[in-house]
Order: structure tokens, then C-alpha cells, then sequence
């Protein structure tokens, strides 16, 4: 698998979600069997360069190669210039953001409200790929609302205007995120363009990604959801499409360590302020699953140190260790 002159290590993307794939959650992934990431959405209007919110997403110290920026905007210029900004200061790949949902996005025309105009998104297209010598990609939705599914002719606009790589989520603006992503449309798009296609939406078991990439023809999958507080999930679906075989839910006293120096990454990179309230997603999502995971979660969520904070999480899953204890996942029922 490759994009541009880029050789991934696999076909399994982590999909870039606002507020949870950072670079610390970034390359926890890639260590569990991830062979791509992009960075969560940051915006193109330069006056929110110097934000602190935009500067930290765009940090990409230490973060493993190819390193890939998403765009969100509606501006053609504005989107080329962000893309130049971002290539100078070490993006390898720039994606540009036409499938996030949220109403704060598509309020301003940006995201999957693109999709409404053809003309717009053509023009996005072209002025992008012109203005930097890096591989340009494209995320969006099967179209506006089930009625109006644009997804093959969007495809085909990006082939011609020099996109590199298509990912789209089987879903339109309009479902959000409700119900279950269909793949037809995902196929339809396989079979219309010769450049690599990603399919994204509903994949979270090793049985689920072995029968999109089969149903789809597409190139790559991208997982988002079910690795919130699952990063290992990576290292199982590869497992899976290598051998046919599954690994065995990771011990708690496993995935401990790696937990406690994600807490520590987190830390360092938001600083400790910052850090420990913006640790506390993650750590539902590591420990919802377990016995008395509700009650700990309550407990944790009152803390308010660092410290203390990676203290608790460290007491409570040695305790399950110490029971030799699995992190089990039980998918839904597939249709």
C-alpha cells in the first residue's frame, strides 16, 4: 500500500477524529499495528494558526513517517495556502476534510457540506493539488442525504484534479452518525476511479474489516470509533487478514504499561493542566469495560492532579492484572 512515494507498513488507517486522534493517541496506534494516521482536522483560516489549539495539532515531533495533515474550509485559496504552511513545516501527505458531519463545520460550509457544490469542491480540488509538490487526498461522505448520493462523481472530479487517495465513510451528512454504514456505495466508487479508495464507517472486529475489504475491493480500511479505548484493535484485524486466525483479547496486565506511558505522553504533550482533564476520555474508554470500570470512572473523573490521576488508573488495573484478567470486546451482531 502507498501513497505517493509513501510505503505503509499495512492497509489499516486510523481515521483522524476531532479531539481524540492526537499525536500522543497517533502513535500509540501505529505501536499497536496502525500503518497510517492523520492528524485531527485543523482549520485553514490563518488567523487561528497561532491558536493554541491549531499549534498542537500541528505538532508532529517524533511522529513515525508519512505524517499527514487534514484541512477543513471552503476557501480554495485559503485551503492552498494552509497546505503550503503545513508542507513547510513537515507535513508529508495533506488531507482535506470533506466528511465531518458536525453542524459547527458544515454551519460554515465546511466538512461534508461541501458536497452540496460540485463546482466548490472541484475548484478545492485543483487549487490544493497545484499548490504543493506532496500527495493530496480527499475524506468525505456518500453525499448530502440519501436522496442525493454524489459520491462516484466527487470520486471522479478528485482523479482528475491529481488526488491521490479517496477515503470515504459509507454515510451522508445527513445520518451523522446514526444507523449502520452501507458499503454499495463504497464499491460503486472502487470500481469508478483506478486511485487507491479507503473504506471507513462501522469497522470494529477483525471479521468486520475482512468482509468490507472483500465486499468494497477497497485498497484500505480506516477504523475510527472502535479504537476509542482499543488501540490494540490494529494489531488484531492484521493478525486476522494474515492468518485467518484471532489473537487473544489483551491481558490487563498487558496493556497496563502501555496505558501509563500513554497517560505520560498525553501529560507531556498538553501540559499538566490541560492534560489531566483531557486524559479522562481516555480513560473511561480504557476501563468502561471492566468490573467495577463505572464506579472507578466516577472516582477518577473528581481528580483534578496528574499524578494522582495516573496513580489511580495504575492501582485499578493492576488489580485486574493481578485477577489475570482479559480486555474483552463484544462486537454487535453483524447484518
Amino acid at each position: 500500500m502507498r501513497i505517493g512515494s509513501h510505503e505503509l507498513d499495512n492497509r489499516l488507517f486510523v481515521a483522524p477524529m476531532a479531539g481524540v486522534t492526537d499525536r500522543p493517541f497517533r502513535q500509540l496506534c501505529k505501536r499497536l499495528g496502525a500503518g497510517y494516521a492523520v492528524s485531527e482536522m485543523a482549520a485553514s483560516n490563518p488567523r487561528l494558526w497561532a491558536s493554541e489549539k491549531t499549534m498542537r495539532r500541528l505538532n508532529h515531533e517524533g511522529e513515525a513517517a508519512p505524517v499527514a495533515v487534514q484541512l477543513a474550509g471552503a476557501d480554495p485559496a485559503m485551503l492552498a495556502e494552509a497546505a503550503r504552511y503545513n508542507v513547510d513545516r513537515g507535513a508529508q501527505v495533506i488531507d482535506i476534510n470533506m466528511g465531518c458531519p458536525a453542524k459547527k463545520v458544515c454551519n460554515v460550509a465546511c466538512g461534508s457540506a461541501l458536497l452540496k457544490d460540485e463546482r466548490l469542491v472541484a475548484r478545492i480540488l485543483e487549487t490544493v493539488v497545484r499548490a504543493v509538490d506532496v500527495p493530496v487526498t480527499l475524506k468525505y461522505r456518500t453525499g448530502w442525504d440519501p436522496d442525493n448520493r454524489n459520491a462516484i462523481a466527487i470520486a471522479q472530479m478528485a482523479e482528475a484534479a491529481g488526488i491521490a487517495l479517496l477515503t470515504l465513510h459509507g454515510r451522508t451528512r445527513a445520518c451523522g452518525f446514526a444507523g449502520q454504514a452501507e458499503y454499495d456505495t463504497i464499491r460503486a466508487v472502487k470500481r469508478a476511479v483506478s486511485i487507491p479508495v479507503v473504506a471507513n464507517g462501522d469497522i470494529d472486529t477483525p471479521e468486520k474489516a475482512r468482509f468490507v475489504l472483500d465486499y468494497t475491493g477497497a485498497d484500505a480500511i480506516m477504523i475510527g470509533r472502535a479504537a476509542q479505548g482499543r488501540p490494540w484493535i490494529f494489531r488484531e484485524i492484521e493478525h486476522y487478514l494474515r492468518t485467518g486466525e484471532h489473537l487473544p483479547p489483551p491481558r490487563v496486565d498487558e496493556v497496563r504499561p502501555l496505558l501509563a506511558a500513554h497517560l505520560q505522553d498525553h501529560y507531556r504533550f498538553y501540559g499538566r493542566e490541560i492534560g489531566v482533564r483531557t486524559a479522562r476520555k481516555h480513560i473511561i474508554w480504557y476501563t468502561k469495560r471492566l468490573a467495577g470500570g463505572a464506579q472507578f470512572c466516577e472516582r477518577m473523573n473528581r481528580l483534578d492532579d496528574c499524578d494522582a490521576q495516573a496513580e489511580a488508573l495504575d492501582a485499578f488495573l493492576r488489580a485486574h492484572g493481578e485477577r489475570h484478567e482479559r480486555l474483552c470486546y463484544v462486537a454487535p451482531t453483524l447484518h
